[in-house]
């Protein structure tokens, strides 16, 4: 028997905490800089569950936040300059995290190009189709509402291409999610010749948040996080630029205001926020996490409500919680 137990193959835990684990546990969201976290056990004592809660909540407000800092910065520069200044900062603080925690670097030429690629799908493309979305007029709230209804298009692609099967509360929830959102826009499509720009712009973004989502998912499941994401930065920054320099002139009124919300959205939401996310993941609380997600448009209307009075429609409130009710049947069964 001790000959049998030496020559046995060990059998080993799988690994918890790297970025495998976390596209498993859930689809990627925006990648951010992640450090090395040792796994814990799923059921936390109640002081941990306390944190983990405090901590979902936290990621749920500042992505929320998130929408009313990016319509309050592109009032001092267009979309794509304001994204590239957003970039520039965001290379500025990954470069000394990068250089302390020497992180693994992609190994050959096709790593590096599918890190480009889902780089583009979710930072440059995705960004730039949202923001000038506000740019062109639509709220805040809505914006957050169109691009909340990622995880129904994620579970439907994934239904098709991945094989992955639906559960009967799913399907409703899509139903639900899709007719939430045409209850939305309904009156701006009508009524507001405008805002057939600004949907497409939204849909171009939640198109290649989809994609990219998915992507990733499929070619780049055991890259580094910090390194990867200090590589979508810096391609992201070298694609805006041109077109924010070509295309509008890369037009810029210094203030406070626009220093801050660059600021806001490149610390807590890139940088914070998604690593709460994955900690989160890694800490098996990924139903905790996408329980809450669909309260962010939620969060957006009521703080674009109190910042600028932007007062939703009727219907725009109705088609809100039809949404908010979709994704939470669909995220609930896929966590």
């Amino acid at each position: 028997m001790a000959a049998l137990r030496r020559t046995a193959p060990s059998l080993q835990r799988p690994d918890l905490s790297g970025p495998d684990a976390q596209v498993r546990l859930r689809k990627p969201v925006l990648t951010a800089p992640l450090a090395a976290t040792p796994a814990t056990p799923a059921a936390a004592a109640p002081a941990g569950r306390h944190f983990d809660t405090a901590l979902a909540w936290f990621f749920v407000l500042i992505w929320g936040s998130g929408y009313l800092a990016t319509k309050a910065g592109i009032r001092y520069a267009p979309p794509f300059t304001f994204l590239s200044l957003r970039y520039l900062f965001g290379v500025i603080c990954l470069v000394p995290w990068v250089l302390w925690t020497r992180p693994r670097w992609p190994r050959g030429g096709r790593e590096w190009f599918h890190i480009g690629v889902a780089g583009l799908l979710m930072h440059a493309i995705n960004l730039g189709g949202s923001h000038y979305a506000q740019y062109l007029g639509m709220s805040a709230g809505i914006t957050a509402l169109l691009l909340a209804t990622q995880p129904l298009l994620t579970a439907l692609a994934a239904h098709r291409l991945l094989g992955e099967r639906l559960a009967p509360p799913q399907w409703l929830g899509i139903a639900l999610g899709l007719g939430g959102v045409a209850l939305v826009v309904w009156h701006k499509v009508n009524f507001q010749a405008a805002s057939g720009a600004s949907l497409l712009a939204v849909g171009i973004a939640l198109a290649s948040i989809t994609s990219g989502t998915l992507y990733q998912r499929l070619f780049c499941h055991e890259v580094d996080l910090r390194s990867a994401t200090l590589i979508q930065f810096v391609l992201s920054l070298l694609v805006l630029v041109p077109l924010a320099w070509g295309v509008e002139g890369f037009t810029v009124r210094w203030s406070w205001t626009l220093v801050l919300s660059v600021a806001f959205l490149v610390v807590f939401a890139s940088i914070l926020a998604v690593n709460a996310l994955h900690l989160l993941m890694r800490r098996g609380r990924a139903t905790r996490v996408t329980s809450l997600f669909f309260l962010t448009p939620i969060i957006a209307v009521l703080m674009e409500w109190a910042m600028f009075g932007v007062v939703p429609a009727p219907t725009s409130l109705a088609g809100i919680a039809v949404t908010c009710a979709g994704v939470a049947l669909v995220t609930r069964n896929r966590a």
